[in-house]
């Protein structure tokens, strides 16, 4: 079945940096593009970036500049690096597999989420 794990989050101070991991399982990882999302406590959840299967990528403006999607189809593993942050990116963070095009997916499918906090 398929699987996300998500790992990685943490405490910082503003203006330091994590990178999130999310290993997948349970389906052809690079035939799929796939998606970090957030969701802050009293708010819906939200898209932060994206990676297509063919690399292509795309960030919400609020992290444009300081956030870096990436993935190693290698390892079945996706990243989130994230630089600058500030206590506005305090959040659980989500991986998801997008299905469509070759990807055979059914429906998204959510890891179970890793939790950033950023203090000030």
């Amino acid at each position: 079945q398929v699987q996300l794990v998500e790992s990685g989050g943490g405490s910082v101070q503003a203006g330091g940096s994590l990178k999130l991991s999310c290993a997948a399982s349970g389906y052809i990882f690079s035939r799929c593009g796939m998606g970090w999302y957030r969701q802050a406590p009293g708010k819906e959840r939200e898209l932060v970036s994206t990676i297509s299967s063919d690399g292509t990528t795309s960030y919400t403006d609020s992290v444009k500049g300081r956030f870096t999607i990436s993935r190693n189809n290698a390892l079945n593993i996706l990243y989130l690096q994230m630089n600058s942050l500030k206590t506005e990116d305090t959040a659980m963070y989500y991986c998801a597999a997008v299905p469509g095009g070759y990807c055979y997916l059914s429906s998204y499918y959510w890891g179970q989420g890793t939790q950033v906090t950023i203090a000030s």
